[in-house]
């Protein structure tokens, strides 16, 4: 008797614990495409809120016990019914929330806001993402990858340079700045590329000496350490201007509270950042500077087809953030190397 056929794909069951379940290899329906993986990189949010708790699930987005990852990016390798801008052997991005499609967000292209929390899935979280050989995703989701870009590269775009993309619209960065940026993570040094390539001077704030000697080797060597008279070292930095533009990827207090600080008069301040708190004196940091403050949250999925063409335009390559890859096979692994705190990002490629 015939069997169908499997695959192997990744389970975070918390309590930095990484398991391999097997998987029917999927069938698209209406709509759908199965993906054959190249491959899937490692973010921060499913570290914090996946990897490490114990107790499965973490606020609104809890974690449903699925196929995790998700930055994925591949191959078009089968479509459903009613499938019409993609084909097999298309090379695609997925933008990593399949929302409703029909709320006021969605039909925006910001799915990642989308109203209807029962529909609203996202992969590696709340349906099958990236850490498997095949991946189920909604034609809607999906990015044309150019051929000038590689898969790491697009993986790069899915979520956290998309995120670091977001937030250079939000603050209008342009040549006329120079940028501070606070936490050189991945998203951090995504920013810091994408605000180079719009004409930027990009000042840094790290506290981890890999991060800051891994920006250095990318070109940025004005970062400044944390702590007691990282302020003044800014405004030194600055010409004792202050910053146009700061933005804060590292979801720290002091590091939020210091892009207040630091910004210039009528500047614009972007927390991007997950977690954490800040505590601050709205009148003298905020309101008599004229500052204007944003949140914002990952981007949309008009931003992202930008994005693409932006990167080939500008000759990046994401995947330079990329410090450590690793096989399917090899996922416990990746998931202990960028727990012990990789300077760059870490991606699995199949």
């Amino acid at each position: 008797m015939s069997t169908n056929p499997t695959m192997r794909g990744v389970v975070l069951p918390g309590n930095r614990q990484l398991e391999f379940r097997d998987y029917p290899i999927p069938t698209p329906s209406h709509g759908q495409v199965v993906l054959e993986m190249k491959a899937s990189s490692l973010c921060g949010s499913d570290l914090r809120a996946i990897y490490r708790p114990i107790e499965q699930g973490h606020g609104p987005e809890a974690y449903q016990g699925v196929i995790a990852g998700h930055e994925p990016c591949g191959i078009v390798h089968s479509v459903g019914e009613g499938v019409s801008r993609f084909k097999a052997g298309d090379r695609v991005v997925a933008y990593h929330i399949a929302g409703c499609g029909v709320c006021e967000e969605c039909r925006k292209g910001w799915m990642i806001n989308c109203y209807d929390p029962q529909r609203r899935k996202a992969y590696g979280w709340q349906r099958d993402g990236g850490h498997a050989p095949f991946m189920l995703a909604e034609e809607r989701t999906l990015v044309h990858l150019p051929d000038e870009l590689t898969y790491l590269d697009g993986a790069m775009v899915a979520c956290g340079l998309g995120t670091a993309y977001a937030a250079t619209k939000r603050a209008h960065v342009s040549g006329d700045d120079r940028v501070l940026i606070t936490g050189l993570g991945p998203v951090g040094l995504g920013a810091a590329l994408l605000c180079r390539a719009l004409g930027a001077q990009v000042v840094g704030v790290e506290a981890m000496p890999e991060r800051a000697q891994f920006a250095a080797k990318l070109g940025f060597k004005d970062v400044v350490s944390p702590g007691d008279g990282a302020l003044e070292a800014l405004m030194q930095l600055s010409n004792n201007k202050g910053f146009e533009v700061t933005i804060d990827c590292s979801g720290n207090a002091g590091a939020r509270h210091l892009c207040l600080e630091a910004a210039r008069d009528w500047g614009r301040v972007v927390y991007i950042g997950e977690g954490g708190t800040v505590s601050f004196e709205p009148s003298p940091l905020l309101l008599h500077k004229q500052l204007t403050l944003h949140g914002s949250w990952v981007c949309s999925i008009g931003q992202m087809e930008e994005l693409v063409e932006h990167l080939v335009r500008w000759n990046l390559h994401p995947e330079q953030l990329v410090t450590n890859t690793f096989s399917l096979d090899e996922a416990k692994e990746a998931y202990e190397t960028f727990d012990a705190g990789s300077p760059g990002k870490v991606a699995i490629v199949f």
